[in-house]
C-alpha cells in the first residue's frame, strides 16, 4: 500500500508539475488594486489558474510611494533601510554628501544598487525543506497586492517583476525555515533574489538557475535601489500565503468532518435531541448554532429522526457535544479568515511611506514633523510595528486548538464503538463470521498516538525566542511554525477520521437496513468502494491509509 499511496503522489505531483510547465490558455484574471484580494482569488492565483492585471491607479500609487523615497534620499532625511543601514547597522550610513549637496548622482544610486544586492544576499540564509509552489505563488501575488497600497515605496520595476513571475509561472525555490515571525526576512529573500538573477527557481517542470529561467522567459533581473530590498524581503507574505492555504484546507476538513460525524451518529444509533433548534438556542453561542444546523441538515431524511429500538436517552458526552467542538472550529476559521483579509491587503512595511501627505497627525510637534517629506512628491516616512504578525498567529493558534479539542471528540466517539453496552453491537464491532477475532480491538493504540500529537502541535508557539539582531528585536510570533503546526494537525485529522470511517461504515454495516441521510448514503457508499467490511481480521494499515486518500479527495455533495 505504501508503494501505491508513492505512486499517486508522483501521479499528483507530476500533474501539479504539468500544470505550470504548460502556458496559460484563457487563464481569468484577478485584477490587483491593493485593498480587495479575496480568498478564493488567492487560491486561484496560487494553482495557475488565474493571471494577474495591475489597476493603472494603483501603479500611480506605487510610482508616488517610490518619488517619496527618492525625495527623502535627496534630502538626506534618516530613513530606515534607505539612508542609513538595517537592523544592528542602522546607524551606518548608505548614502553620502557630496560637496555639501546631496545628489542622486549615478554614483550614489550605484552605491545604493550594491547595498540592495549585498543586503539581499546577507539575508538568504533558511533552511529547507523547500514551499510549495502553490505556497509560493500565494505568497507573491499577496507581496504584489500590498505592494500597491504605495507604501512599501518600490519602484515600479519590482511590482511589474512579481506580476511577470506570478503570470510565467516562475516560482522562486523557498525554503520553509528561519524566521521567527516578524517579517520573513530570510526567507522571502530568496523570491528578491531570484528577481534579480541569483538563486533558483522552478519553471517549465524543471529547477533551474534563476538567470536561464529569466532569459527563457523573456525577462531582465531588476535593479533593486533606495529601500526595495528591504520591502522584497521584510514582509510576511510567505506566511501569509501559507496560512491562506493551511485555514483553506482545514475549512475543507470540517465539511468533511461534519458528514462523516452525521454517519457516526447513524451507526451508533445516536440522538438527535441536543442538534435540535429547540435545544441549541438555548445557550446560543453562534458557532455551535451553526455547527449544529448543519449536522441537522446533514442527517436530513436518516432514520434517526424516527424512533428506533435501543436508542438511549443520552448518548456519550463525545457525541453530545459535538456541535459544540465543531462550532468552536467554524469560529477559529471564520476569525482568521477576516485577519488575513486584513494582512493580505494591508502593508507590513517598515518603514511606512505614505504619499501625499502634506501634513502630520502633530504638527506641533518636531519631532514627529521630522517624518514630514516636502519637495517635488510630498509624503512621510514612519517607523512602525507593523511587521508583527500577532494577530494573524494568534488565530492559527487557536484555530490548532480548535482542532485539537476536536480531536478529542472523535477519538473518544470512536473508541466508544467497542462496547456492546453502548452500541447494541458486538464487541469491537466484530462480523458474525468474527467468533476467534480480535477485532477492532487493537486499533484504539494509533488514536492515542494522533491523539497526543495534535496536543502536543496545538501549543502555542508564539512566546517562544530569545532577543536577536544586537537585542533590538526582542519579540517573535514565529507565524510559520504555527501554520506548519496546524497543517500537521490538519493532516493528523484526516487519518483520525479515516480510523473513525472504518469503525463508522462497520457500525452501520452491523446495524442492518437503516435509512441513511442522503449526504452520509453518498460518503458510506464511496467509501465502501475504497475500504471493504471487515468479516475477519485483516491488516488495518492499508485500511487507513485508503481511508485518509479517500477522505482528502471525497467532495462534499
Amino acid at each position: 500500500m505504501r508503494g501505491k499511496s508513492l505512486v499517486r503522489m508522483f501521479f499528483l505531483s507530476s500533474i501539479v508539475v504539468m500544470l505550470f510547465a504548460l502556458p496559460s490558455m484563457a487563464a481569468s484574471k484577478v485584477v490587483l488594486n491593493g485593498h480587495t484580494l479575496t480568498i478564493d482569488e488567492i487560491l486561484s492565483v496560487s494553482r495557475g489558474e488565474a493571471e494577474v492585471e495591475i489597476s493603472p491607479e494603483a501603479m500611480k500609487q506605487v510610482e508616488a510611494g517610490f518619488a517619496v523615497v527618492m525625495e527623502a534620499a535627496l534630502q538626506g532625511k534618516p530613513v530606515y533601510g534607505l539612508t542609513t543601514g538595517v537592523g544592528w547597522n542602522k546607524d551606518k550610513p548608505v548614502f553620502e554628501e557630496k560637496g555639501g549637496k546631496k545628489v542622486l548622482s549615478e554614483e550614489l544610486l550605484a552605491r545604493s544598487r550594491e547595498f540592495n544586492l549585498l543586503s539581499l544576499r546577507a539575508h538568504g540564509g533558511a533552511i529547507g525543506p523547500d514551499l510549495p509552489i502553490d505556497v509560493v505563488r500565494a505568497a507573491m501575488l499577496i507581496r504584489l497586492n500590498t505592494f500597491l497600497t504605495g507604501i512599501p515605496g518600490v519602484q515600479p520595476a519590482v511590482v511589474n517583476q512579481y506580476k511577470d513571475f506570478l503570470n510565467k509561472k516562475i516560482t522562486p525555490v523557498v525554503p520553509s525555515r528561519g524566521s521567527v515571525g516578524e517579517a520573513d526576512i530570510t526567507i522571502a529573500s530568496h523570491i528578491g533574489l531570484a528577481m534579480i538573477g541569483e538563486w533558483q527557481v522552478n519553471y517549465r517542470g524543471k529547477r533551474m538557475a534563476a538567470a536561464d529561467a529569466l532569459k527563457e522567459a523573456g525577462l531582465s533581473p531588476i535593479k533593486p535601489v533606495g529601500k526595495d530590498f528591504l520591502s522584497m524581503l521584510s514582509t510576511n507574505a510567505v506566511a501569509a500565503g501559507q496560512a491562506v492555504l493551511a485555514v483553506e484546507e482545514a475549512k475543507n476538513y470540517a465539511n468533511k468532518a461534519i458528514v462523516v460525524f452525521g454517519l457516526t451518529l447513524e451507526g451508533l444509533n445516536g440522538n438527535m435531541a441536543p442538534f435540535l433548534k429547540a435545544t441549541t438556542e438555548i445557550r446560543p453561542f453562534p458557532g455551535m448554532l451553526k455547527a449544529s444546523k448543519m449536522i441537522r441538515d446533514t442527517l436530513e431524511g436518516s432514520y434517526l429522526w424516527q424512533p428506533a429500538e435501543g436508542r438511549p436517552l443520552q448518548d456519550p458526552l463525545s457525541f453530545r457535544t459535538m456541535g459544540y467542538a465543531l462550532g468552536n472550529v467554524l469560529d477559529a476559521i471564520e476569525e482568521a479568515e477576516k485577519a488575513l483579509i486584513i494582512q493580505v491587503n494591508s502593508s507590513d512595511d517598515n518603514p511606512a511611506v505614505i504619499p501625499g501627505v502634506t501634513e502630520v497627525e502633530r504638527p506641533d510637534s518636531k519631532y514627529v514633523s521630522n517624518y514630514l517629506i516636502q519637495g517635488e512628491q510630498n509624503g512621510a516616512i514612519y517607523p512602525t510595528a507593523n511587521f508583527d504578525m500577532l494577530p494573524v498567529v494568534a488565530r492559527i493558534e487557536r484555530l490548532s486548538q480548535a482542532l485539537a479539542r476536536m480531536s478529542q471528540n472523535i477519538v473518544m466517539q470512536t473508541i466508544r464503538f467497542e462496547n456492546p453496552n453502548i452500541t447494541g453491537l458486538s464487541r469491537f464491532l466484530a462480523s458474525e463470521e468474527n467468533t476467534l477475532g480480535h477485532a477492532f480491538g487493537a486499533i484504539q493504540k494509533p488514536l492515542g498516538e494522533l491523539y497526543a500529537e495534535n496536543r502536543q502541535l496545538a501549543m502555542p508557539v508564539s512566546m517562544d525566542g530569545f532577543a536577536l539582531a544586537g537585542n533590538i528585536e526582542d519579540t517573535f510570533a514565529n507565524s510559520m511554525l504555527a501554520i506548519r503546526n496546524l497543517e500537521k494537525i490538519t493532516d493528523n485529522m484526516y487519518y483520525i477520521s479515516s480510523i473513525q470511517m472504518l469503525h463508522t461504515a462497520q457500525a452501520v454495516d452491523l446495524r442492518g437496513k437503516v435509512q441513511l441521510a442522503k449526504k452520509t448514503k453518498a460518503l458510506y457508499e464511496a467509501y465502501r468502494k475504497v475500504v471493504p467490511f471487515v468479516s475477519l481480521d485483516r491488516i488495518y494499515t492499508v485500511d487507513f491509509a485508503n481511508g485518509y486518500e479517500f477522505l482528502k479527495s471525497y467532495t462534499v455533495k
